[in-house]
This record gives structure tokens, sequence and C-alpha cells, in this order.
């Protein structure tokens, strides 16, 4: 049971595995079917073993995991969470990346697809189009993108986890801001962008750029905060508050995902079709230094992140130039 599982920093070390997946192996989930348990993971089970209540009016401090020498190895894999967590929140990914892999090297070769031919009934003996698919002529190296927290024990034992994890999961916002602008550099690298037919951006505009995709359905348009502000205050848009009052979403009537991004240029508007445009490579999952942050008198929490893109379709991506 839960309650019995020896924790040691080892677990953070088992090669191939997080630590909540080492800590499963001593404490499967399976154990828990039917229980008031089997909502909670491993991790969240040692939580509730040291009684650590890490969000709420009545979070717990800092200090309560370093209550003993076991619960302190609990607050590396605390801290990696909430950092994962403002990552993903501030995250483009789910938006422009049809596929996510992992890898354990330190650089890779991503797929290309290129349509040849028509869409055209194919005469008897006749040539069948084709589509082909090619590793990229040469590998690209990953990426490594890190942030590290400045801060001595004395200042953070007496802080509230609750606040304390918003400063972790801004820290991975942070990260993921940098990712963002990985992922938007190599997505319109060799894109050559259109522009708008006057000197502001009309609802015509984004229609025309829209449509310009062609066989390509445009889920998602990543938009700088001017660019954004721009198309909130056109007429047309008005007619979409409602979807944003119910999704906090804000889509253009004809469906297209409106996102504000810091990652793309000013006066800049990418185009995107999720289901096919981009593949995420991740050498590493988010990564924290957990040696130190045992100890009572760690100075700083480091996190860093390694992934790589690469653009999987041609005509997926289109930008426009407001």
């Amino acid at each position: 049971m839960y309650n019995n599982v020896k924790l040691d920093k080892s677990l953070y070390s088992i090669t191939g595995k997080s630590f909540t997946e080492a800590l499963a192996e001593l404490d499967p989930d399976a154990n828990y079917s039917g229980t008031d348990l089997a909502g909670l993971d491993a991790f969240e089970r040692q939580l509730k073993r040291f009684n650590i209540k890490v969000s709420g009016e009545n979070s717990d401090r800092v200090e309560k995991f370093f209550a003993s020498s076991e619960s302190a190895v609990l607050f590396p894999e605390y801290c990696r969470r909430m950092i994962k967590q403002g990552m993903n929140e501030a995250s483009l990914v789910p938006d422009i990346a049809a596929a996510i892999t992992y890898t354990d090297q330190i650089d890779f070769r991503g797929l290309t697809v290129t349509v040849n031919g028509t869409d055209a009934a194919v005469d008897q003996a006749g040539d069948i189009p084709v589509t082909s698919v090619l590793l990229a002529s040469e590998a690209k190296p990953l990426k490594k993108f890190a942030r590290k927290l400045s801060c001595s024990y004395e200042s953070i034992r007496k802080q509230r986890l609750g606040a304390f994890g918003v400063i972790l999961k801004n820290l991975g916002a942070q990260i993921s801001q940098a990712v963002n602008k990985l992922a938007m550099d190599e997505l319109t690298e060799d894109v050559v962008p259109s522009t708008i037919a006057g000197d502001s951006v009309t609802y015509a505009d984004l229609a025309e750029f829209w449509s310009s995709m062609g066989g390509k359905n445009m889920t998602a348009m990543v938009c700088s905060p001017t660019v954004m502000a721009q198309i909130l205050a056109l007429n047309e848009m008005k007619f979409c508050v409602s979807d944003f009052m119910t999704s906090g979403r804000v889509k253009t009537p004809y469906g297209v995902t409106l996102i504000k991004s810091s990652a793309v240029d000013p006066d800049t508007v990418v185009g995107i079709d999720g289901s096919c445009a981009a593949e995420m490579v991740f050498g590493t999952d988010i990564i924290v230094d957990f040696d130190k942050l045992i100890s009572c008198q760690c100075d700083e929490i480091a996190a860093s992140v390694t992934v790589g893109f690469s653009v999987l379709t041609d005509g997926a991506v289109k930008v426009l130039a407001v």
C-alpha cells in the first residue's frame, strides 16, 4: 500500500522512467480500482499519505514537504508538475502540431510529404498520382530551453503552496513562450507572405487568407497582439462574442480559431492546418534538478526541456503580412 512505500531520491534516477512511473511500480494504480483512491496517481497518493495540500484556500506551506526526509523526496516532482502545467497552459502545440514524438537522440530528421499529380479520375492504364514521403536531407538539432528560479529556502518555506505554485507555473509559461517562438520560426521559415489589399486588415482580407489554403483546412490563425486587437475590432467579429463567453476562445464566423501570441512577428498572421502542418519532437520532457531540491538549503529551481519542430505537409502553413 502507498503508506508503506520507501521514498528516496534514487526514484528520480531510473533510466527510462519518470519519478511517478518508478513510484507506480512500487505502488501500482491497479491496487486501488474501485476504491476512493482510484482517481489518484502514485504521486498524488503520496501527497495524501503525508497530508500535503498543494492548492486551494488552505493549502499547506512549502516547509510541509520537508517535515521528513521521505516527504522531501516529493518536492521536485511537485515543482516539475507545476512548471509543466504552466507550460501546457501557454503552449501553442495543441493548435499547431499534428503529431508529437519522443527521441533519445540530440537531433532528428523529420518527414516531408509532397503531393504530386491531380485528384482527377485515373484513366485505364493511366499513371497514378503519387504522394511522396521522404526523410529530411539533414538532421536538425534539438534545442534546449531552460529557466532558473532563484529562491533561498528561507524565503519560500513559509509561503503557501497555492501561491508558490503560481510562481512555478509562470516559470513554465516563460519556457513555453520560447518554445512557441521556435515553432513559429520553423513553420514559417520558407513561406512567402501574402499581403492585405489596403492599409489595415479587413474581414475580406481574413476571408481571402483563409481561402488561400486551398485543399487544406485552416484551423487556426496565430496573431501578434497588435493584429489580434485589429481583428477583434472588426464589425463582423461582434457575432463571435458568444463563442468567447462559452469557451474562452475566439473563432471567426467560418470556424478558424484566433490565437494571440507574441511568438509571431508584429503585424503578422500565421494560418495553420493543425491536422497536418507540423511534428513536434521531444528530446526530453520537462526536467527539474531534483538533487538540490531535496535539500532544505536549495537556493534555485532549474527547469529545462529539449524540443524541435518540422513541417510535415506543403501548403499547410500560410503567412499574412498586415
